[in-house]
């Protein structure tokens, strides 16, 4: 699997936002916090999990929460999501239905969705999520 801006980028558990890696420790991370900047270290205790890692449930297949991030891009032509995180729960699931007509409704909660809305606009207004906006078609190979 190929690097992606994904693989530096956490969440830590009982810390809102998402952080940086910025060195590993022996027990844990310095990461820095894209929100604020403030830096955070993490120990044994804490569960790290790394964006690039995380699988949204789909009815056929999980989806790489990257694919979803750029859904979400494409749909809204680079700028932030149309829906605010604090919407209602049919409000949420209306526009991830948008994005990603084939998820699980009964494992993807509304709870995940304001998550998944909150972490694209904050790595949007951090400058990480860059897609090209033309349209996606399958080209030919040119054999160049």
């Amino acid at each position: 699997m190929s690097d992606t801006l994904l693989d530096k980028i956490i969440t830590i558990s009982g810390k809102p936002g998402l952080y940086k890696i910025m060195t590993q420790t022996r027990t844990g991370v310095v990461a820095i916090s894209l929100g604020d900047q403030s830096k955070v270290v993490t120990n044994l205790g804490q569960q790290v999990n790394v964006l690039s890692e995380i699988r949204i449930y789909g009815i056929k297949d999980e989806v790489a929460l990257e694919t979803i991030f750029e859904k979400i891009y494409r749909l809204e032509k680079g700028k932030q999501a149309g829906v605010k995180p604090k919407a209602s729960k049919d409000e949420l699931e209306s526009y991830f239905f948008e994005v990603f007509q084939d998820y699980d409704e009964d494992r993807v909660y509304a709870s995940d969705i304001k998550k998944i809305v909150q972490w694209y606009n904050l790595l949007l207004g951090a400058g990480y999520l860059k897609y090209d906006l033309a349209p996606q078609e399958e080209k030919p190979d040119s054999g160049s």
